[in-house]
């Protein structure tokens, strides 16, 4: 059962082929079996999702109608507001924190008739680039648990990948759906900001942050955007379908683009490895092969993307964390002296490094006299690139690039270096910047047995479009297919 995706879970349980009880036990087999060796949850809700899955079974046997996601075992990043279990962030800041509502994404999920198994692991506050800095456990790659998962959605990619779960919902705002995805052998969605509700996520960066689905194939991709993408009236981003209409991903999946036009930007290419970069121009041959013309664009203000995101990021991070201080929720330090030091012990006690980090920076580029030089800078720059995206797109359908320079790098090797750790998003960043969808699908195994994966990008709102053009790569290929053999070590 566990070879299934989550589409023909979900056609099975549909039918009374299969139960929903009987898949939803399986994945709880496989958790107690594995987890303890990657890692990826940081809670799990076994009595719930039981419960959930039972009630499928008992209205599907009535003939009652259900929803599209009807007793798939899923589960969600831990920065998404849930009334059940902690919303912790992978931070002791929030170890304890118990959402009052639940984030319009679980809402969707929980309509849907989707079985919430867990919510997984992740980088503190989604602040990193291999879940090396949650600040509750340690997740590994089940493709080689030496090596990290990527980040900030190691959790969510890592059940994925070890099929701890039949699909997940992660968040990216760098590249933390798309990387770990990547690193996972999976396929990772970044939609177009504002096409799914933020609704309920914890926020890191307002203005890049963006949930999506991670999945097996492109189809369960499809499936998932069809239950959490639409207009929601609790976010003052989310799009008004009016502007931006939703349609049925699924429905014409399989249907190729005549007359594909896909362009390569050597900037996004510029200091990938050789397995990758391979892997890179097969990809391009086979489009080719398949009637696609290839075209080479200039986008000449990449090379200041990774300044710009990193100045932007960490001024939004130091203005969103301002409000864990030791007094409304969240940590709060012991016998304080004063309330100088409620606020300052009980960030330092629970905030971990590369928190700090970027809350100093953060702080640093919206401080007096800094502003102007740092952050109104990046902004502007960060309009230069999407003028840029915007520009290409005229000339081409999708753009094709690698999405991380390496594959899963071993744990440990880039903790101390965080300038080598940021350079891993040097080919996801712009995407978050200029807010268009994009999209990790699995393109190779490099000789290492390690995924390498091939990132597409789309104009706005052409989420139906990207997922096309991705699966016509995806039917010519069986990398998707490829599953991890794990190892069963112990990490503690």
């Amino acid at each position: 059962m566990e070879q299934l995706s989550a589409n023909q879970l979900r056609d099975g349980i549909a039918a009374g082929r299969i139960r929903s009880l009987d898949a939803t036990k399986a994945v709880f087999e496989r958790i107690r079996k594995f987890e303890p060796t990657i890692g990826a949850y940081i809670s799990t809700f076994e009595e719930l999702a039981l419960e959930k899955a039972a009630d499928v079974d008992q209205r599907i046997a009535a003939g009652d109608p259900v929803g599209q996601l009807a007793g798939v075992p899923v589960a969600i990043k831990d920065n998404m507001c849930t009334t059940f279990g902690a919303t912790t962030c992978a931070s002791k800041i929030l170890e304890n924190f118990h959402a009052p509502y639940n984030a319009t994404v679980v809402e969707k999920l929980l309509a849907a008739d989707a079985v919430i198994v867990g919510k997984a692991n992740m980088d503190e506050f989604a602040m990193g680039s291999s879940t090396e800095n949650s600040g509750l456990k340690r997740t590994v790659n089940p493709w080689d648990t030496s090596r990290v998962p990527g980040g900030s959605s190691g959790g969510p990619a890592a059940a994925v990948a070890g099929r701890l779960c039949f699909a997940a919902l992660g968040s990216d705002t760098g590249g933390s759906i798309r990387q770990p995805a990547s690193f996972c052998g999976i396929v990772g969605l970044k939609p177009t900001y504002g096409r799914v509700s933020r609704y309920g996520l914890v926020a890191y960066g307002s203005s890049l942050d963006q949930i999506g689905p991670i999945t097996q194939n492109v189809a369960d991709t499809a499936l998932m955007m069809n239950v959490i993408a639409g207009h929601d009236p609790a976010d003052s981003t989310s799009i008004d379908e009016t502007i931006a209409p939703v349609c049925d991903y699924l429905k014409k999946l399989d249907e190729p683009i005549e007359k594909l036009r896909v362009a390569i930007v050597p900037q996004f290419t510029a200091g990938a490895d050789e397995q990758v970069q391979k892997a890179l121009n097969e990809a391009i041959d086979l489009y080719m092969k398949l009637g696609a013309e290839v075209t080479e664009i200039d986008m000449p203000h990449l090379d200041y993307a990774i300044a710009a995101y990193y100045v932007i990021a960490t001024a939004e991070a130091s203005s969103n964390l301002a409000r864990y201080d030791g007094v409304h929720y969240g940590h709060r330090t012991e016998n304080p002296a004063d309330y100088i030091e409620v606020y300052s012990k009980s960030r330092a006690e629970a905030f971990g490094e590369e928190v700090k980090r970027r809350i100093m920076l953060g702080t640093y580029a919206l401080s007096s006299g800094y502003y102007d030089a740092y952050y109104l800078k990046a902004l502007k720059v960060r309009n230069l690139i999407r003028s840029d995206f915007t520009e290409a797109f005229e000339k081409c359908d999708c753009i094709i690039m690698p999405v991380a320079p390496t594959t899963a790098f071993k744990i440990g090797e880039k903790v101390d270096d965080p300038l080598q750790m940021y350079l891993s998003d040097i080919y996801t960043i712009a995407v978050n910047l200029a807010g268009i969808p994009g999209i990790s699908i699995p393109c190779e195994l490099d000789e290492n047995n390690l995924p390498v994966g091939l990132q597409i990008l789309a104009p706005t709102f052409a989420e139906d479009k990207l997922l096309r053009i991705a699966r016509m790569f995806e039917k010519e290929t069986d990398w998707h297919k490829k599953k991890p053999d794990i190892e069963i070590t112990n990490h503690d």
